[in-house]
């Protein structure tokens, strides 16, 4: 049975039950090894790319990883994966949870005014007399009414921390009026950075390094990229008049909380392996270096939902993703990938992408080193194509006491053809929203259809107050679901019986 997640049990009248179905043409990853490289090595030659890494964290590991290419165009010298790539927005992942880290430790919180922590934000004039001042959760999740900055913002990562002072004093013409709508904002996150600085006390970079890097093994990982070696580097180049240019290397700055990062592949898939191990929520030793419960806060994304295509050569026929930005990450319901959280990063010499699926521990990212050649096209493919091949495996749901309990008296009054089994089981409204004579009638026409139902297949629980489920009958299958009241004792509030196609 594959269970796919994001099933409102709690819509169940108006939701089809979820088919169980069984994938008997699963491939190896060896199998599939192949195809990914395809996909990748396409991109690199569509998008004349000199070089690039890509890698596939499953598990808590690194399960594979490749470069293609070179780091630099005259030496030759090519990639591998603890060559270092500048991650570009991919930075802001790392500047969220610090800022999250940094409330947990009691230094901040959330709905703090910005200008508590960077009092040259205190003298701007906002755009109407009505304008909510700007809080340090929106320029987490990019809500603070600046106008998007890409091309611009990327060109600031040299600004020294003395000009961006000068910068803030001076005030911004805005957008919008915060709160009002999403807009990308390197701007933001790069004060962000300041306030991570004046809520530690130490240099943003600091405490990334402190706090994340080397907690986590990352020792590649780091922010002062002229001064990394050399001979591991991947130099950055952009493609204009049919030819490769070299980027200037940027030196770290003001602007480095929005997209100062580089890191090796081997480095980065520590940081995805740690952020997936925060799913599922479980009884475990918390000793990451930040809380599960921070990481998986990251996917909450509050505001301003939209309605998105998936990146990649099955978007046109994909179903539509609801798409919202958290904290550092673009998260998006996928109809076939569950829950996803991704962010691309495009840079002066460099482009990447990244994208999680919590539900099954995996992550792909890629790496590239020509000017805004994100991978996001081939990242999404390749999770697709896993997806495809049966190498997504959903993390189980455990079935809890109270849901095999009401199960098992569900699956009772079928057999029984009465809800007798089920007296003193259920909610204030089940027998409102249909009568025990209903029912009776309902079990009898389903009997005429496919007999009585001796065995079943497991449980697929949604979380522990609901479950899918299967019986196996004399002539077909019942699918089912079964939802839980919020009541103590707990009591049945709906269920539900289809017989399967």
């Amino acid at each position: 049975m594959r269970r796919k997640t994001g099933l409102v049990l709690a819509l169940m009248l108006a939701v089809p039950i979820p088919a169980f179905a069984q994938n008997s043409t699963a491939k190896t990853f060896d199998q599939l090894a192949p195809e990914i490289d395809a996909l990748f090595a396409r991109f690199q030659a569509d998008q004349h790319v000199p070089g690039l890494v890509y890698g596939v964290v499953k598990d808590g590991k690194l399960a594979y990883v490749k470069g293609l290419g070179v780091q630099n165009i005259d030496n030759k010298r090519p990639v591998t994966p603890d060559s270092l790539f500048r991650i570009a927005s991919m930075t802001k992942a790392f500047t969220a949870l610090s800022i999250l880290k940094l409330r947990d430790d009691g230094k901040l919180r959330l709905d703090d005014l910005a200008e508590d922590y960077i009092p040259e934000m205190k003298g701007w004039t906002y755009p109407t007399k009505d304008s909510p001042r700007i809080r340090i959760r929106d320029l987490l999740q990019h809500v603070g009414g600046f106008v998007t900055d890409d091309p611009w913002g990327d060109r600031q990562q040299v600004l020294p921390q003395d000009e961006f002072t000068k910068m803030i004093a001076a005030g911004v013409p805005f957008s919008r009026v915060p709160q009002a709508a999403h807009e990308y904002s390197n701007f933001g996150y790069a004060l962000l950075g300041r306030i991570v600085s004046k809520a530690s006390g130490m240099a943003y970079t600091d405490y990334v390094r402190q706090t994340i890097l080397t907690p986590l093994g990352m020792t590649s990982s780091g922010y002062d990229a002229p001064h990394a070696p050399k001979a591991r580097t991947a130099l950055g180049y952009r493609w204009e008049n049919e030819r490769w240019t070299a980027e200037p290397e940027m030196v770290d700055g003001a602007f480095n909380s929005m997209g100062g990062l580089q890191v090796s592949a081997n480095d980065y898939a520590k940081w995805v392996a740690f952020l997936l191990s925060a799913w599922p929520a479980r009884d475990d030793a918390d000793n990451g270096p930040v809380k599960r419960s921070t990481v998986r806060e990251i996917a909450q994304g509050l505001n301003f939902v939209s309605v998105t295509t998936r990146n990649g050569s099955s978007g046109a026929t994909a179903c539509k993703q609801a798409s919202a930005y958290g904290m550092g990450w673009r998260v998006a319901q996928d109809c076939d990938l569950g829950l996803t959280l991704a962010h691309g990063g495009g840079y002066p010499g460099y482009g990447s992408h990244v994208m999680l699926m919590p539900d099954y521990g995996v992550g792909v990212f890629a790496l590239s080193n020509r000017t805004y050649a994100g991978p996001s096209a081939p990242a999404w493919d390749a999770a697709v194509a896993m997806d495809r091949a049966g190498l997504l495996e959903s993390r189980p749901v455990p079935v809890s006491p109270a849901v095999a309990e009401m199960y098992a008296a569900s699956k009772a009054a079928y057999a029984a053809g009465t809800l007798e089994p089920l007296k003193g089981r259920l909610a204030m409204n089940f027998l409102m929203d249909r009568s025990a004579e209903n029912w009776a009638a309902e079990f009898a026409r389903l009997k005429a259809e496919v007999g009585e139902c001796p065995a079943d297949e497991p449980l697929a629980p949604t979380g522990a107050m609901s479950t899918a489920f299967r019986l196996n009958c004399e002539k077909g299958k019942l699918d089912g679901a079964l939802l839980l009241a919020p009541t103590n004792p707990v009591t049945v509030q709906a269920l539900r019986f289809r017989v399967a196609p």
